[in-house]
């Protein structure tokens, strides 16, 4: 475990807890006790099981860019670039590095098997941030760790795009109705909760769009942007249609569900 792993993880679990909070005060859509009580469990157990999985692995983003530095490895080393100009090209790259990853998740069958389980959530809130396969997390561990070290990225800018990725994808998967006048403004520049929800849509063309998860200048650049559902952010359906069964949900079902 990194030395920074234990603050990282602090700094997680208090912006879940304030946006499970917010979320409650707040709701965009309905919330239905039900669904939360078979929604909740198998995302909080893989998000768990995750988190022991990047714990126990001999690869970490930390570890990628300690080793670059170590070796003299990376443009950002290569350039002498200064310190606060490497950490914002850094962070630039790493976050066009994850939009492309996702788009590439839902263009190739054999990875979309993957990813789809994130998908088959019918419902979306703080905790859908938490549902990606194991396999996913390690295949995105590994494409992070490559660019990092050929980046160069400095360690201060990795641990900051690992709490920045982690918080706003809690953020933007948050049930959280913010204020028309700010969730505009923001979208300008942040993926928000009523931006990355239409990629959740049963709708394919407005599920492969909107891939975004920190800044929402991608999905503009690249021609990937839905500015609003067809149907309302109420009224539209989440999740994939042939899994929308509640005995879809279970833990072990959802790890299973790339193989079926």
């Amino acid at each position: 475990m990194s030395p920074e792993t234990p603050y990282r993880l602090t700094i997680a679990l208090l912006i879940f807890l304030a946006l499970i909070l917010a979320e409650r005060l707040r709701p965009r859509r309905p919330t239905q006790q039900a669904t939360r009580a078979t929604r909740w469990p198998p995302n909080l157990a893989t998000g768990a099981l995750n988190a022991l999985i990047l714990l126990a692995a001999p690869l970490s983003a930390v570890g990628a860019s300690l080793f670059a530095v170590h070796n003299h490895l990376g443009l950002t080393l290569w350039l002498q670039l200064p310190l606060w100009p490497a950490i914002f090209l850094s962070l630039i790259v790493l976050d066009l590095t994850i939009y492309w990853q996702h788009r590439l998740l839902h263009a190739i069958p054999a990875l979309w098997r993957i990813h789809r389980m994130h998908h088959t959530d019918t419902e979306l809130d703080a905790t859908t941030a938490l549902r990606f396969h194991p396999l996913e997390i390690l295949l995105s561990l590994a494409i992070k760790a490559a660019v990092i070290v050929l980046l160069g990225a400095p360690l201060l800018a990795v641990i900051a795009f690992e709490i920045l990725l982690n918080g706003l994808a809690m953020f933007n998967h948050a049930n959280l109705r913010l204020p028309p006048r700010a969730e505009r403004w923001l979208r300008l520049v942040l993926v928000t909760p009523d931006m990355h929800r239409i990629h959740h849509s049963i709708c394919r063309p407005e599920h492969d769009s909107n891939y975004g998860f920190n800044l929402s200048l991608w999905d503009r650049l690249f021609r990937s942007y839905t500015k609003d559902p067809l149907d309302s952010h109420t009224g539209m359906l989440l999740g994939q249609p042939n899994f929308r069964a509640p005995r879809d949900s279970g833990f072990l079902r959802l790890l299973a569900q790339p193989f079926r």
